[in-house]
């Protein structure tokens, strides 16, 4: 598995935009239906809000990609 560690450098991240900040999907739009499909777990949960408040602390996978927020 691949992990990627992303600083946070503000409260939060929306999910959408931190699959692009770590160039995992190409647009806005395709974060949106990946996310909308449920592909996509946060702390090891199938999270299906695009706009999900992401913080420090949390993980976020995406297939065989695991996103470490610091």
């Amino acid at each position: 598995m691949q992990t990627i560690d992303f600083e946070l450098d503000r409260d939060y991240v929306e999910l959408k935009q931190l699959l692009k900040l770590t160039d995992l999907v190409a647009s806005g739009g395709e974060a949106k239906m990946i996310i909308g499909e449920g592909h996509v777990q946060v702390d090891g949960v199938v999270e299906l809000r695009k706009a999900c408040k992401i913080r420090a602390g949390q993980q976020v996978q995406l297939g065989e990609v695991l996103i470490r927020v610091l």
